[in-house]
């Protein structure tokens, strides 16, 4: 059961993690014995447009190792780092300084003294290319990702400074998936954690966002701010105060929106955690909104992350909610003076009255991904498409609002087809959520005194 917000167990890596090398390593091991998962081959692509080549194509797989790679331990102000580097695969892996270092939740539930996070500024920084192999090591017998490919949406002559990518995804909680969501065409194996945290990361190294927005986030102390720290993100996490992860045995504590941005890139300048109100209540769901400066511009601008009330029957709280967030917005971007991102599960169709508001509000917000429609008024037929006891749900939910006259969308990634995604649905053995991630690269426009 969930212990403590700030669950990251320094403690228990000084004192037992050459016991959770072992457990894990036999976790990530063992094979998904039904249904048989295709071998996992290499597509190309490459990481981002940062030149690197793409990996080869039809690596073979490699051999299940003895251990996992590395351990890397931060033993605390004062003392030096400790590493024990075991072989994986074709040799290169420090997979216990990276993954696998990342611990179990049922490990770390069983020590409850354990609430202190780790210092990252101790800890080695991550190759990302590195990760991406060792991630797709260990997804050797799974299928290999879909291609997905941009969409170049540039109107006119291209920006001198580098695009900023935003990622938005709801990548399903852990304890949602396995323990509430009834995903009845997804087998149980492709849940598993120890090898669907790594279809995430893959997922996220594959496209290397400088700012990354998430939704339903359980294994946030544990996985994901350990290991982005050491790419170079900050992070802030916010959960959810009642979280339904809680009410499923054996969870990693309560769900709730995360944001990592680029260090290198940005400065943060100010950060607010909001709880949205509806009908001047208190609700279940949250936000987080924050103002950074590009550091190759000195520009500001606002991003912000939420997830608001999910289910039929409750398109007035969603309303309501929205209202709020964008009143929140209002004034931490003074009245629309600083430009705005805002990244989000809405739980909401276009049709519904909450995305009204944020197409008509005075902060003067359109929608990314309607730029990838004919006419560019249209937001594609689903972002999210699963099949629960109660039928098959294909919606569109998921969306990145930004100030469309203080900013440009230089390219947008393009969604699964219905054939990639299959019969079967989301998740999968190829895709790790019920949610497609959206991302989209974004520039200033150059004209500062144009009103956003």
């Amino acid at each position: 059961m969930y212990q403590s917000p700030t669950r990251f167990c320094s403690a228990l890596l000084q004192r037992d993690v050459s016991s959770l090398c072992c457990v894990s390593s036999s976790r990530l091991r063992r094979q998904s014995p039904s249904p048989p998962a295709p071998p996992r081959s290499q597509s190309p692509r490459s990481l981002s447009e940062t030149g690197a080549p793409p990996p080869p194509l039809h690596r073979p797989p490699p051999p299940p190792p003895p251990y996992l790679a590395a351990t890397e331990l931060a033993s605390g102000p004062g003392s030096t780092s400790s590493r024990t580097a075991y072989p994986m695969g074709n040799g290169t892996s420090r997979l216990y300084g990276a993954i696998a270092k990342t611990l179990n939740g049922s490990a770390a539930t069983q020590h409850p003294e354990c609430v202190v996070p780790p210092d990252s500024g101790q800890l080695d920084p991550i190759d990302p290319k590195e990760l991406l192999e060792e991630c797709r090591a260990v997804l050797h017998t799974r299928p290999p990702r879909f291609q997905r490919d941009f969409v170049d949406l540039r109107t006119d002559s291209s920006s001198s400074h580098l695009p900023i990518r935003v990622m938005q995804w709801n990548i399903l909680a852990q304890a949602l998936g396995e323990g509430k969501d009834n995903f009845v065409q997804c087998p149980v194996e492709a849940l598993k954690w120890e090898e669907r945290k790594c279809l995430i990361l893959e997922e996220i190294l594959a496209y290397q966002p400088d700012i990354l927005c998430l939704q339903e986030v359980d294994h946030y102390f544990d996985t994901f701010q350990p290991l982005l720290s050491r790419l170079g993100y900050q992070g802030t996490f916010f959960p959810k105060p009642w979280s339904p992860c809680l009410d499923v045995e054996h969870n990693n504590g309560p769900d709730g929106c995360a944001l990592f941005f680029l260090q290198n890139r940005f400065k943060l300048v100010n950060s607010t955690n909001i709880r949205l109100t509806a009908m001047t209540l208190k609700t279940n769901q949250v936000a987080i909104a924050q103002t950074l400066e590009c550091k190759e511009t000195g520009r500001l601008f606002c991003i912000a992350v939420t997830h608001l009330k999910a289910r039929t029957g409750w398109e007035r709280f969603r309303s309501a909610q929205g209202c709020d967030l964008l009143q929140n917005l209002q004034n931490i971007t003074q009245g629309a003076k600083i430009p705005l991102i805002v990244c989000g599960d809405f739980n909401a169709e276009p049709t519904e009255e909450v995305y009204k508001h944020f197409a008509s509000s005075s902060l003067n917000l359109n929608s990314a991904y309607k730029l990838l429609s004919a006419d560019g008024q249209s937001e594609p037929p689903y972002t999210t498409w699963k099949i629960r006891t109660s039928g098959e749900c294909r919606h569109t939910l998921d969306y990145i609002w930004y100030s469309k006259h203080a900013l440009n969308v230089q390219s947008a990634l393009g969604l699964l087809t219905e054939e990639q995604i299959g019969p079967n649905r989301l998740p999968s053995f190829n895709y790790p959520s019920d949610h497609l991630s959206l991302v989209c690269d974004f520039s200033f426009n150059e004209d500062q005194d144009r009103l956003l």
